[in-house]
């Protein structure tokens, strides 16, 4: 134990004089700049996520609000036809027509070429999908650009008490969050 607080300790002196510390500061600050700019990066895409994410929620949310239009439109059909077919004249020729328009009314709202209660359906659950696959890039991208902003706080530390351990952690977890949020941001993961 003591001789690795006299290690320590000979590490902090040379940082305070300068020893070989000019060298190694040097590169852990380009290290450090690398790191920003894919930390800049990370924060771009994981904003495109989170556009992404509402865009998708929004479009979702319209879809839902458009089946439920039709649902009740289809339910108003359907009680029409009800009320009509409880009609003492219920097989007049006209009302039957009428019973017959009112089921046709009903059958499209149900499954109109491409924008009937099926199709919108289909429509607003592969939205939410989309949605949930965003909000799920984001987070990713988000705890890659917390491993960066840790990698450059230790780096910093690196150059500051010029021991090498923290810039190699600094690297370290700044290698680990690139490629945890390049992963992310190819939905790899």
């Amino acid at each position: 134990m003591g001789d690795q607080f006299e290690h320590a300790q000979e590490h902090l002196e040379h940082a305070a004089h300068g020893e070989g510390h000019e060298g190694h500061a040097k590169g852990t600050a380009v290290l450090i700049a690398v790191m920003a700019a894919a930390l800049a990066l990370m924060e771009f895409a994981a904003k495109d996520a989170q556009t992404a994410y509402i865009s998708n929620h929004i479009a979702a949310s319209d879809t839902w609000a458009q089946y439920q239009a039709k649902s009740v439109r289809y339910a108003l059909y359907l009680s029409n036809v009800e009320t009509l077919a409880s009609l003492p004249n219920a097989s007049d020729p006209a009302v039957q027509k009428r019973i017959a328009d009112a089921r046709s009314n009903a059958q499209r709202m149900k499954s109109e070429a491409g924008d009937g209660m099926d199709q919108l359906a289909e429509k607003a659950h592969e939205q939410e999908h989309a949605r949930d696959h965003e909000l799920h890039r984001a987070h990713i991208l988000e705890t890659a650009s917390g491993g960066l902003q840790i990698a450059i706080v230790l780096s910093s530390i690196a150059i500051l008490i010029g021991l090498r351990p923290f810039k190699v952690a600094g690297v370290a977890l700044a290698v680990a969050a690139a490629i945890y949020g390049l992963f992310g941001a190819l939905s790899i993961i």
